[in-house]
């Protein structure tokens, strides 16, 4: 059915994403300005990040599901990755502001104030972020989509940043350097997030190969059929949902264009069987016996 296409789940996941975003920030906004904790800052720079980062998503999503072009060939994939490299970007400044925050706190430590109502936030934020991340890792699992993963690669190091300002609220009220030294923690998480969602996201750009468990799968798949020899210059992609792949198939030279033709199509489905959607070229290559 339509609704529970690729496409359609990650547009459901995308809206899901900012409608919650834009509800947490708001809550933290209220708590902090309540308890001044750095901490607690930390979580809301994090949510206000993650709106940013999620509204990108829904227009790269929206951007990378259209349909390829006269202009665009390819399709348009690499809308995927590109807000990945831009939400890591975002992360890591986000991150360094933090953690001036926080070494200002260490410097010059201030109490909190009204904590309880901020750690009823907390709670309700980490039952929102729980009940998303959960939806967005059933639309990963059908969709495999980088935008989505990464968004709930977020969400995911939310939790923990929730958790560590619970213990921060609960903490400062005796030791004032808990909150500021939990924020540094907090960026270690980010920093760690930044990176992987980077790095995945340059792989796509940079036209990275697929794993070689995924190559070697590719060049079994081609070798089971009786009439191929070898298999050699295979050469593969990916851009957002779409895989591309392309390779070399040594046949016998006595084989006509019609022959050549047939093992050449019962090879690509059989590819195209294994990675559902995927582009799969073949060239054939005459050889003797």
């Amino acid at each position: 059915m339509a609704e529970h296409a690729p496409g359609a789940l990650m547009k459901r996941a995308a809206i899901a994403s900012v409608a919650v975003s834009l509800f947490l920030m708001a809550i933290k906004a209220g708590a902090y300005f309540a308890s001044h904790s750095v901490a607690m800052l930390a979580s809301l720079a994090d949510s206000a990040l993650d709106l940013f980062a999620s509204a990108l998503n829904m227009f790269a999503i929206r951007h990378a599901l259209a349909p390829a072009d006269a202009e665009h060939r390819f399709g348009h994939g690499k809308a995927e990755p590109l807000a990945g490299l831009a939400q890591s970007a975002f992360i890591a400044a986000s991150a360094l502001f933090l953690s001036l925050q926080a070494v200002q706190r260490i410097v010059m430590p201030e109490p909190l104030d009204n904590s309880l109502p901020a750690l009823a936030v907390m709670c309700v934020s980490i039952l929102a972020t729980i009940l998303l991340v959960f939806y967005q890792r059933r639309v990963l699992a059908l969709t495999g989509s980088l935008a989505v993963e990464a968004d709930s690669t977020h969400y995911t190091s939310d939790l923990i940043t929730n958790v560590g300002v619970i213990a921060a609220l609960i903490l400062a009220s005796w030791w004032p350097l808990a909150d500021p030294l939990i924020a540094l923690c907090v960026v270690g998480v980010l920093v760690w997030t930044a990176w992987g969602v980077g790095r995945r996201s340059l792989d796509q750009l940079m036209d990275h190969e697929l794993p070689e468990e995924d190559r070697d799968r590719i060049r079994r798949i081609a070798e089971s059929h009786a009439s191929v020899k070898n298999v050699h210059d295979l050469k593969t992609r990916e851009a957002g949902l779409s895989t591309f792949i392309q390779l070399h198939m040594a046949l016998d030279h006595a084989m006509t264009l019609a022959e050549a033709h047939a093992v050449s199509e019962g090879v690509e489905q059989a590819i195209r069987d294994a990675y559902p959607g995927a582009e799969v070229i073949i060239h054939q290559d005459p050889v003797s016996s």
